[in-house]
């Protein structure tokens, strides 16, 4: 079965629960978590390690997992420079000062407490390698995946010419229909935040929204895609 959830923050009990609910198996299921799975929350870097070892579990990056890959490599290059007797660049601190009071700290704190080199290495290679869209084919049906949505939409969009940004800047619009011969399934938009106005998952024009609030004190929601059903924890 083919499960999709989104924007984790840092919940590895609500995600390990709902791994129970559903009774997700490692030789038959694949989950795709679509963005934000690191921040606010209480063990980002302990979800982080659990994914890490997860081969059918796929992550597609949000906003925050692309600013923490750049922030905690920044880090290390400016500890690096620092070590050299080089100031560092202003516009990085300023840049990583104002991830950390955004809902950086925790994470930032829980990798600075990571027991050794290779252990913070693999935290951000796995934050570093996310991909921004998967395109997969659910019993015949075409879905894109992504976190938050796509920058100047046309039909004949050209997703790998796409910027980073273009990924994370502009949110979708439920009302709006994108393709004819697929459907999108987001995240970062809460769906108490206007679409639908309760935790629970909404259903758009051809768009699927996912993120029923766990981040902001709301739910965890999942879509099963072979039979559209719906899990909460």
């Amino acid at each position: 079965m083919t499960y999709v959830i989104s924007n984790l923050h840092g919940h590895l009990d609500e995600f390990k629960q709902l791994l129970e609910t559903i009774r997700f198996s490692n030789r038959n299921d694949v989950m795709y978590i679509l963005g934000d799975l690191i921040d606010l929350g209480p063990d980002s870097i302990g979800l982080i390690n659990d994914l890490s070892v997860r081969s059918n579990v796929y992550p597609i990056a949000g906003e925050h997992d692309f600013q923490a890959a750049k922030m905690i490599n920044g880090y290390e290059k400016m500890m690096e420079a620092r070590k050299n007797g080089e100031a560092p660049d202003p516009d990085f601190v300023e840049e990583f000062s104002a991830w950390v009071s955004e809902g950086g700290a925790s994470t930032m704190e829980a990798y600075r407490a990571l027991p050794d080199d290779d252990a913070r290495e693999g935290v951000l290679d796995y934050l570093s390698d996310m991909p921004l869209y998967e395109e997969i084919n659910v019993n015949g049906r075409d879905y894109l995946l992504l976190h938050c949505g796509i920058y100047d939409f046309t039909p004949d969009v050209e997703l790998d010419w796409l910027e980073p940004d273009d990924f994370f800047t502009e949110a979708l619009d439920p009302t709006q229909k994108y393709f004819d011969d697929k459907t999108i399934i987001v995240g970062h938009t809460p769906t108490t935040d206007g679409n639908g106005g309760a935790d629970r998952i909404f259903y758009g024009n051809g768009t699927i929204f996912v993120d029923c609030g766990l981040g902001r004190g709301g739910r965890l929601g999942c879509l099963r895609l072979e039979d559209g059903k719906e899990f909460y924890v």
